[in-house]
């Protein structure tokens, strides 16, 4: 696919990063064939549609071709096998099973100029992250998507929601936590024990948009109305979206507001091509006094 045309000029650190994001990229099994996913793969390609210097940390198969990344620096833990998924669409939504599993990231596997990267996206998929690896990076604005931390599957690999006990460890050293009401089965309660471990936490809610919650206050945010196509990918181009606005802005309000519509107009288009436009971006700018 083409990238999107870059529009802002980043702020670089000395090693040229300035979004890094770790979790397993994925082969993802459609009705139409293969294609590549796993917020790593989302998160990357908004950055650089952004105008971040955005690298990926993964472990997949030593041979893995990826076209779709080709302009964004990947550090591969080279592993047996790629996580793979296949993705099912019913009447009543999407099932996913998990097929294969590549190795567990440490964070001995963060390369050394990539340490003090100004945003650090902690993106599981399928409990592949170790959890030290949220007090790695005391330097770096910390945000936690923590979907697959909340995955499980049986010997189907049916994927399904599970408890996540070790939630108050990983969020109280995190700076911000992103996820979906999906990823805990709707559990308000849940997601008001989560809200009291973190700074910040973002829910995001379909089409109802999402839910912020800062400094003991929750405040709702709707997206425009919009055509469904395909929403995979909508909650990775969200927090990517909302970490460089809060990264710019450090106003939550106004994060939640630009990353909202991106990702509302990302559900539009399938796949990888629901990445935001350069008109996309534009369009959705505001002058911030």
């Amino acid at each position: 696919m083409n990238l999107p045309t870059s529009l802002h000029k980043p702020s670089l650190r000395s090693d040229g990063i300035d979004y890094l994001v770790i979790g397993h990229l994925t082969k993802d099994l459609t009705p139409s064939g293969y294609r590549l996913g796993g917020t790593v793969s989302y998160s990357a390609l908004t950055a650089k549609a952004l105008g971040m210097a955005p690298a990926i940390l993964t472990a997949a198969e030593g041979d893995i071709s990826l076209p779709e990344l080709e302009a964004i620096p990947v550090h591969i833990k080279e592993s047996s096998e790629s996580t793979t998924f296949q993705l099912l669409y019913t009447p009543h939504g999407r099932d996913l099973f998990l097929c294969s599993q590549a190795s567990m990231i440490e964070f001995a596997d963060v390369p050394l100029e990539w340490r003090n990267t100004g945003i650090v996206h902690l993106g599981p998929v399928a409990r592949e992250l170790d959890l030290n690896l949220v007090r790695g990076f005391p330097n770096s604005l910390v945000c936690v998507t923590p979907q697959g931390f909340l995955r499980t599957w049986g010997q189907d690999g049916k994927v399904a929601p599970c408890d996540w006990p070790e939630f108050r460890y990983v969020l109280g050293f995190a700076d911000i936590a992103i996820l979906s009401r999906e990823d805990v089965n709707h559990n308000d309660t849940v997601l008001d024990e989560m809200a009291s471990a973190v700074k910040l936490m973002v829910v995001t809610d379909s089409s109802s948009g999402c839910s912020i919650y800062w400094n003991g206050d929750i405040r709702r945010f709707a997206p425009p109305v919009v055509t469904e196509i395909d929403a995979t990918g909508a909650g990775d181009i969200f927090a990517t979206c909302f970490l460089y606005r809060y990264k710019t802005t450090q106003d939550p309000w106004e994060s939640a507001r630009f990353a909202t519509i991106l990702a509302a107009q990302s559900v539009t288009r399938p796949g990888l091509a629901g990445i935001p436009t350069p008109y996309e971006i534009n369009s959705t700018e505001v002058e911030i006094i």
